[in-house]
């Protein structure tokens, strides 16, 4: 018996579906890209991540919503013409136990397109790349020239952009790996609810607990964090 070319893609789809869901994969395989709903004191926003750009950030970000981290801690860095910062301290300023680091994917996650501009989520870290943990901020401007990793290009030496300005023909060896150029790595973005990140933005801040400014002087709190199930059983959209 011979087939069209449309039926036999037909069949071949049924049968790749079938065996999915014989291998437990099902929605999950198709799921869109997760998002997460926060609900604070100021009001509620969702962000949306991107897993195929910045997969072990996503996994490790996820992984503090799903053990309910979040909830109860406090947006205690508010800084309105760069970013607000939460997800490590109480309402005590006490600093509350993480997992162990997330490696950096910065470079990576940009070479995928995704910048330190208003309204992005990026984590939170000391000077050292790899040292992100639960901590994350919300870009309220643009920061993709302060924050945004630096992607290499081929060759030796390099000329590339570092905060504005034009850094030419530069050993490999002298720039490659440094932190310096490792930025912050952006794993999503605030889909909905904008309005309340620029009330956090915009709340008068000061000294709180351990820290000497940029605090809320009206605690920000973190009621709740959760993944929208909606989000997860919404089959992706056909690339064109």
């Amino acid at each position: 018996m011979l087939f069209s070319r449309r039926t036999v893609h037909r069949l071949v789809l049924v049968l790749a579906l079938g065996a999915a869901a014989a291998f437990g994969l099902g929605s999950a395989a198709l799921a869109a890209d997760p998002q997460v709903k926060f609900v604070t004191s100021e009001g509620e926003f969702v962000v949306e991540l991107y897993p195929e750009k910045a997969p072990k950030t996503v996994e490790n970000f996820l992984q503090y919503v799903n053990d309910k981290h979040y909830d109860g801690l406090i947006f205690h860095r508010v800084i309105k013409d760069f970013m607000v910062q939460g997800g490590g301290f109480d309402k005590d300023y006490t600093q509350r136990a993480t997992r162990a680091p997330v490696k950096h994917e910065g470079q990576a996650a940009r070479a995928k397109g995704l910048s330190n501009v208003v309204g992005t989520i990026a984590m939170a870290r000391t000077n050292e790349p790899n040292s992100a943990t639960s901590q994350f901020f919300i870009n309220t401007v643009d920061n993709s020239k302060t924050l945004d990793p630096v992607v290499l290009p081929d060759g030796d030496p390099v000329t590339f952009e570092f905060r504005g300005q034009i850094q030419k023909d530069i050993p490999r060896k002298n720039v490659e790996g440094h932190p310096l150029l490792a930025g912050y790595t952006v794993f999503g973005k605030v889909v909905s609810g904008m309005d309340t990140v620029e009330k956090i933005r915009n709340t008068p801040t000061g000294a709180g607990g351990p820290f000497p400014t940029d605090v809320p002087q009206k605690m920000v709190i973190i009621e709740s964090a959760r993944v929208l199930e909606a989000a997860k059983n919404t089959p992706k959209p056909k690339k064109k």
